[in-house]
């Protein structure tokens, strides 16, 4: 049971919608579990599984795998298993919810079944155990989980940024974020003030909160002074602090001040005395301006059975489930430490101490959760007055989420009559008490955190478009971002020319894939995103993001890249695509009630199939306005983008608005460039789906020139010395054709046709069909060799080529030569007037700097204007590119 190869799918994927592992599971070898006695009757011994058997191995795997993580407390169900066409080779799919904790689980799951396949022991109790403990580790706190909970049921997508509480919540510039029961709006001085008890009490005594009096001490014996000085009993506390740590309350003797003098000097150097004030702990928690929350809290302790001593005691309450040593867990651990020893000496107790039935010893003498106390909810009981002393001491502090303590006889009537106090404003306050109290009513305080966070019901999110299909993925994602950033959106763009905000890229790699959507949707600046999104991000890692707006599949056509990762034909290919449409935000979604859509090319039928797996609703694009599938799709009330007459057409339904000529549509050149119009077309969709008004997509559209500054590579035409150069980045058949189709447009005067071409790491078949296209449409080729060759022998592509290239009609000269930069400089050598040289890139930066320095070299002939609509409606003027496709 070899894994060879472990897949993270960290976003919406071709199996789920959730987070899953991918497995290949290599079982070659491994014996049929009919003919392994006692097989299944071990896995079942040492898990709860709810199948009876397994066919294979692989499938016990994948249950057992799921089986371990719900144990651990990750509450996961998914999982398939798939045979592949090789005998023995296996796809198992688990879902995991935190991925170390789920890792962990898979490899627990192969040795517990390796241990059954070869009848070897396997101690599950003690796997279970380490799985539980991780589980502790890697998941986030109750408070943190609440907020977290909260958001997504409201729609609000959340990332954790880091393995501790740090989580984002949102997108974008709507994006805010916590750490536990704080906020990005948590101030740093509020925080400081908060830790610091007795500036804490100055500023709440200076607002009219009612307070204990008290004075920092120096020495334990100025600790009972200090105590004489204010009346016992008194609290002894540092004063920086939290969690109670160091705290002891209603002392009345000088030993018990001294000692708690020297307890509290543990944790911080300044120590405080203050009055004590009578009555019971309680927490009030105001979130915003109001409280939202109290409880009544009540310290550690036992109740003793006659027969154990207090260490057994502790032992036996610390058994329950809900405690664990820290905050993982909605109670903690009772702890026998310095203080509590104080506390007990103080009752005439020792550790060793057996109590009577019955008895009740303190453990400690403050409530907090975190020493082991418990809460009791009162939240209906609080009376008006005591709920808006809270609020002021939280204000006071300057802190948006605050935990009040108060010391009160009744939380019914106000401080004031009955000389309460608030004791502590807490920054970061604990929400355990809130969630599952001890007793009484839970209480939804993580809503009531998100709701602060997003008023109004806003979900924190940015619309997304993203782009998808074979050919035309960049320069579609290209004038999307273009068509929003003229509406005037802040736009994050992720395409394979690298990641951009606005103008300014942010990186210069291949960012198609989901590191850089996440990426983007970490921008505070962005408002929205389109993200370019390639087959072999969402293989390798699923989605960057959980939901889209709008999902644009360009094209499938005879497909790319098939034959990689098991994807062995377009069909394969196409359902890895629709990924994409899958997680269209589905209607009623909250920040999209309609849903959002499908832009998808009706002309395609790979593509145009996809429209029944999207969740809303669907808008096709399409040159032929009377194609089948989108009469079909108007005759129901659907939208489309068409072709009529040379303009661009909205339809809805029976209704149609034209929007543009295409003439004034600068990348199509006069409509000429039939996948520059598919662009087009797709990327209008796209921004019409999202709700830009027809004068916006006119503006957008009409400013979009195509030249390399904003589609690098990607049909750049240049004119010098009375000649054409057309950069392209061709890098397979399909698209390899239809720039031949193109050229035409460009010059229709009979000089001589050079390309500068290389092959990518294709299929053998796909480079010699590439090599019969160039073949048959070109005078002169200049061959380089391609650095993308992976374990392709040196020389190999080319040959490949020449083999397609001999079967041309039109091919006289072949050269090659050792690089791309040297390519170049063949092609433009000899260049004439009439001549067309198209410079087919791959790596497209550096290409396009060679192409500069050579037309910067020569001078650059006068490009005609662009002919009116007019005279392209009379079908003059159709060879000219216009002013727009020059430098």
């Amino acid at each position: 049971m070899e894994f060879r190869k472990v897949w993270i799918l960290r976003g919406p994927n071709l199996w789920a919608r959730v987070p899953v592992f991918e497995v290949e599971c290599d079982l070659t070898g491994a014996p049929a579990l009919e003919t392994v006695p006692g097989f299944q009757d071990r896995l079942h011994s040492w898990l709860t599984l709810a199948s009876d058997s397994f066919p294979t191995a692989a499938h016990a795997l994948q249950h057992a795998a799921l089986n371990l993580q719900l144990l651990a407390g990750s509450p996961v169900s998914f999982g398939l298993t798939r045979e592949s066409a090789q005998p023995g080779l296996f796809r198992v799919v688990v879902e995991y919810e935190e991925e170390a904790l789920g890792r962990a689980c898979l490899d627990a799951a192969r040795e517990l079944c390796l241990a059954a396949l070869h009848d070897q022991p396997f101690d599950a109790a003690s796997k279970l155990g380490e799985l539980r403990e991780l589980a502790h580790d890697v998941r986030l706190g109750p408070s943190t989980a609440a907020i977290v909970r909260a958001a997504r049921h409201r729609g609000i997508p959340a990332r954790r940024l880091n393995e501790g509480s740090l989580v984002q919540l949102g997108q974008g510039v709507r994006a805010r974020r916590i750490c536990t029961a704080e906020t990005d709006s948590t101030g740093a001085i509020a925080e400081a003030i908060a830790q610091d008890k007795e500036l804490t009490r100055a500023l709440l005594r200076a607002v009219g909160v009612p307070v204990p009096e008290g004075r920092p001490v120096s020495s334990a014996e100025d600790a009972w002074e200090a105590a004489e000085e204010l009346g016992l009993p008194v609290v002894v506390k540092p004063q920086f602090g939290n969690h109670g740590r160091g705290v002891a309350t209603n002392l009345t003797t000088r030993e018990q001040v001294q000692k708690a003098y020297l307890a509290a000097l543990e944790e911080d150097e300044h120590v405080l005395v203050e009055t004590y004030a009578p009555g019971a702990d309680h927490r009030l928690l105001v979130i915003g301006d109001r409280l939202v929350a109290a409880a009544l809290r009540e310290p550690a302790q036992v109740v003793g059975d006659g027969r154990s001593t207090i260490t057994e005691l502790v032992a036996e309450v610390n058994r329950d489930p809900r405690r664990s040593d820290g905050h993982a867990t909605v109670l903690s651990f009772i702890k026998l430490d310095a203080v509590s020893l104080s506390v007990l000496a103080e009752q005439g107790y020792a550790p060793d101490s057996v109590p009577s039935q019955g008895q009740r010893v303190l453990i400690r003498r403050n409530g907090n959760l975190s020493t082991g106390g418990t809460a009791t909810d009162v939240t209906d009981q609080v009376h008006p007055e005591v709920a808006a002393r809270a609020v002021e001491a939280a204000r006071a502090i300057g802190l948006d989420i605050a935990g009040v303590d108060v010391v009160v006889l009744d939380i019914g009537r106000p401080l004031e009559e009955q000389k309460a106090a608030v004791v502590e404003v807490n920054a970061g306050p604990g929400l355990r008490m809130h969630l599952e109290p001890s007793a009484g009513k839970p209480r939804p305080v993580g809503e009531a955190i998100v709701g602060m966070l997003f008023p109004d019901g806003h979900p924190g999110r940015i619309p997304i478009v993203a782009v998808t299909g074979v050919n035309g993925k960049t320069t579609t994602t290209r004038l999307i971002a273009h068509l929003l950033r003229s509406a005037g959106r802040h736009v994050g763009m992720t395409c394979t020319d690298g990641s951009y905000v606005n103008d300014r890229r942010i990186e210069s790699r291949d960012c198609s894939g989901p590191r850089s959507a996440r990426a983007v949707l970490l921008n505070p600046r962005v408002d929205a995103a389109v993200l370019e999104t390639a087959r072999g991000g969402i293989l390798r890692e699923g989605l960057g993001f959980d939901a889209c707006d709008v999902a644009v599949v360009t094209n499938i056509g005879k497909g790319d890249h098939v034959g990689l990762r098991g994807i062995e034909t377009i069909e394969e290919l196409a359902r890895v695509k629709r990924v994409v449409v899958e997680a269209v935000a589905p209607p009623g979604s909250p920040w999209r009630p309609p849903g959002g859509a499908a832009v998808l090319n009706a002309e395609d039928p790979l593509v145009a199939a996809m429209a029944v797996y999207c969740p809303a609703s669907v808008l096709y694009f399409a040159r032929d306005a009377g194609h089948p599938v989108v009469v079909a799709h108007r005759a129901t009330g659907g939208r489309a983008l068409l072709v009529r007459g040379g303009d661009i057409v909205l339809a809805e339904g029976e209704r149609e608005e034209v929007l543009l000529a295409l003439a004034r549509v600068p990348l199509t050149h006069q409509g000429n460039v039939t996948f520059q119009v598919e662009n087009v077309l797709a990327a209008t969709g796209a921004a019409w789906a999202l709700g830009l008004a027809p004068g916006a997509l006119r503006t957008g559209l009409e400013s979009f020139s195509g030249d390399a500054r904003q589609v690098p590579g990607r049909f750049n035409v240049h004119r010098v010395r009375g000649a054409t150069v057309v950069v392209d980045y061709a890098h397979n058949p399909s698209a390899l054709a239809a720039l031949v189709g193109a050229l035409d447009c460009l010059s229709s005067e009979a000089g001589s046709r050079t390309i500068v071409f290389a092959a990518g790491n294709r299929r053998d078949h796909e480079i010699i069909e590439m090599g019969e296209i160039v073949g048959t449409a070109f005078d002169r080729v200049v061959l380089y060799a391609d650095q993308d060759v992976n374990d392709r022998a040196g020389g190999e592509l080319n040959a490949l080529l020449r083999r397609g290239l001999a079967a041309g009609r039109r091919i006289s000269e072949t050269f090659e030569t050792a690089s791309e930069r040297e390519a170049i400089a063949t092609g433009f050598r000899d260049l004439r007037p009439g001549d067309l040289l198209v410079v087919g890139v791959e790596a497209i930066e550096e290409a396009l700097a060679c192409v500069q320095a050579h037309l910067d070299g020569t001078t650059l002939s006068t490009v005609p204007p662009s002919p009116s609509a007019e005279a392209v409606k009379r079908g003059k003027g159709m060879a000219c590119p216009g002013p727009d496709c020059s430098r």
